[in-house]
């Protein structure tokens, strides 16, 4: 079973039940335990033409398979090294199977080298065992799929900031606040100190927000205006282009940066930048150019160490407040992905979604 979504309208969705797919030598057959989704994932579809989110499980012309991160076990190996009943975490679709070609395969997991995903970041190409990762803990398993790939972008974002002394400015200001990559980079930046840390998210959100003790400063959409007199860099969550602007004029010479991360706005969002916007002009970030960076400087095993450090530091900071949603089955796979794209799921809930019934 697939679960998929029209590339041209997200809102339009359909279940595609298909014969499984014959193994050819060197091929692993996953069965999808269980994912995560969240607003990130709606992010993937809202820039899979522009980030070729899309290229990696793909399907018939006009449709996509939305990625997500989650657990998966083999059930079928034609691949040595690859024993069936490995547990294993990574990037799979909205899908009850996923068909790798294992390469690079250890101990800790293995690379999938299948052609149409050659060209894609190694980040997103890795499946680990179960179990492998330092500090790993069998009772979170549930916290790491809806919050690990959020939060690993929250550590790199953050870690791009102070790499950069947060390009000179007083404050980081945070779009979306409420959503998950927000607050991991919320926290992150809390816990290191030196800049304010503001936050912009809806009136309805405001009261959650202030609650987790996070951010220095809470501001609604409709008082932007009062960001002006500090020197700031934005980090733009939502994707909105009219919040961007807003903050922008708000902020003008004093906004120093500005990086778009997200889509938690995703019907607002634009890749185009009007030519009289004030500021900096945005620039995108991405995570896996972070990545490659770090591992130059500090090695794949340093930038691990340090992200399971502070990941283990922020997920019991996290058992605090989220509370996990569970469904099963292609119905709740639509039902929590059109909640999700309408924007109709509460910040403080983490879904985790079964593909099998």
């Amino acid at each position: 079973m697939d679960f998929e979504v029209d590339r041209a309208e997200l809102h339009r969705c359909r279940i595609v039940e298909r014969d499984p797919e014959v193994l050819a030598d060197g091929q692993a057959r996953l069965a999808v335990d269980f994912f995560a989704f969240t607003a990130n994932n709606i992010t993937y579809a809202v820039f899979g033409d522009a980030m070729r989110y899309w290229d990696f499980f793909p399907t018939e012309a006009g449709w996509g398979r939305v990625p997500v991160w989650g657990f998966a076990e083999v059930v079928e190996s034609r691949c040595e090294g690859v024993d069936v009943g490995t547990r294993l975490y990574g990037y799979l679709p909205m899908s009850t199977e996923l068909v790798v070609t294992p390469g690079k395969v250890g101990e800790g997991g293995f690379v999938d080298t299948a052609a149409h995903r050659a060209p894609m970041a190694a980040a997103y190409n890795r499946y680990s065992v179960v179990g492998d990762q330092p500090g790993y803990r069998a009772d979170l398993e549930e916290h790491r799929a809806v919050l690990f790939p959020l939060f690993f972008t929250s550590f790199l974002l953050d870690d791009l900031l102070a790499d950069n002394a947060d390009f000179g400015a007083a404050s980081v200001i945070l779009s979306s606040a409420s959503s998950k990559t927000s607050l991991g980079t919320a926290y992150q930046a809390s816990q290191r100190g030196g800049v304010e840390v503001v936050g912009l998210t809806s009136a309805a959100n405001r009261e959650f927000v202030e609650g987790l003790g996070v951010y220095d400063r809470v501001v609604p959409y409709d008082d932007v205006p009062s960001l002006a007199g500090t020197s700031a860099v934005y980090v733009d969550v939502a994707g909105d282009p009219a919040l961007r602007a807003a903050v922008h004029r708000a902020c003008g010479d004093d906004l120093l940066a500005s990086l778009t991360v997200g889509a938690s706005h995703w019907e607002q969002t634009s890749v185009d930048v009007p030519g009289d916007l004030p500021g900096p002009r945005p620039e995108f970030f991405f995570a896996p150019t972070q990545i490659a960076k770090r591992n130059d400087d500090w090695g794949p095993e340093g930038l691990n160490e340090r992200v399971d450090q502070a990941w283990d530091r922020f997920v019991t900071w996290t058992q605090g407040w989220l509370t996990l949603d569970h469904g099963a089955g292609a119905a709740a796979l639509e039902a929590t992905y059109l909640d999700v794209l309408g924007n109709r799921s509460a910040p403080q809930v983490g879904h985790i979604l079964a593909p099998a019934d």
